[in-house]
């Protein structure tokens, strides 16, 4: 006879649902920054994700030898989640998502449909535009597009794309690609307050600037219902080794916020009861 199941543990594994998707993993990985497509491929594996997201700008898709992202990838296992990566205006933005979701109609994958809004502000910090977030989701949503818009940690324009239509909202812990993991804890918890107000299912993914296993745990610990990154596995000294790290952090980050942390307290509470203890002091 198995054993019955840990408690919490249906809560753990309840799926991430996003518009008309659903994923038992709540991870998701980036394509980009890996020396090669085979080490890519490895990781992706590693990391238990069931969502690649991909720059769909064709110079983004083949590498200097001519080889396209795509055939490197098992359309059969992952879902595409294409991405408006390098696009500064509204309509340029708009326009790599039409051209995603045409390419991903012509391959078949069920990832024709839905993309990863980035509408950047400029090319240092990679911080997105507000303005033109909004404007392009609400382009994209009349268009017919599932939108994950990338925005900043400011509660009110995470609202605000909401209230646009998006079918999630993707807050950023710190700038893409930078490593600081998640800067503002209090950002955070407001933008998942304001976004999940009346909607507790509303699906908020912490996007960008994951360094380490912890910044993953960290952020769902926060009640993030996902994480997305790409660098810190790519560019880390082991990227497979790190892919499983990223996973089994989203997992346990997922099951400590369901959990319950106790509270914080400035002093010490002992853990067994003091009731029956003979003390000694010396001296008396």
């Amino acid at each position: 006879m198995s054993a019955a199941p840990a408690a919490g543990t249906a809560a753990v594994e309840s799926p991430l649902r996003i518009g008309a998707r659903s994923f038992a993993s709540r991870l998701i990985v980036g394509t980009g920054k890996y020396a090669t497509h085979e080490l890519m491929r490895d990781a992706l594996d590693a990391s238990g994700a069931q969502v690649v997201t991909v720059a769909v700008r064709r110079e983004r898709l083949y590498n200097e030898r001519g080889q396209s992202l795509l055939d490197a990838i098992d359309l059969a296992r992952y879902t595409i989640l294409p991405n408006t990566a390098g696009c500064f205006t509204a309509e340029d933005a708009v326009r790599v998502a039409r051209l995603g979701r045409e390419l991903l109609e012509q391959l078949g994958n069920p990832g024709a449909g839905w993309v990863k809004l980035e509408v950047l502000g400029d090319k240092k910090t990679l911080l997105p535009d507000p303005m033109g977030t909004l404007r392009a989701t609400e382009e994209l949503v009349k268009d017919g597009f599932e939108v994950l818009a990338y925005t900043s940690d400011d509660p009110i324009a995470a609202a605000r794309i909401k209230a646009a239509g998006a079918a999630s909202v993707m807050p950023a812990g710190s700038p893409i690609g930078s490593g600081q993991g998640v800067l503002n804890r209090n950002n955070l918890v407001l933008c998942l307050e304001l976004l999940k107000q009346g909607d507790a299912a509303y699906p908020v993914i912490v996007d960008a600037g994951v360094g380490a296993a912890s910044d993953v745990s960290q952020a769902m610990e926060l009640g993030a219902d996902g994480v997305l990154l790409n660098t810190a596995v790519a560019h880390a000294r082991d990227p497979v080794a790190m892919a499983h790290a990223m996973r089994h952090a989203c997992i346990a980050g997922r099951l400590s916020y369901l959990a319950g942390r106790i509270p914080k307290r400035l002093y010490a509470s002992a853990s067994s009861p003091w009731e029956g203890v003979v003390s000694y002091i010396p001296g008396e």
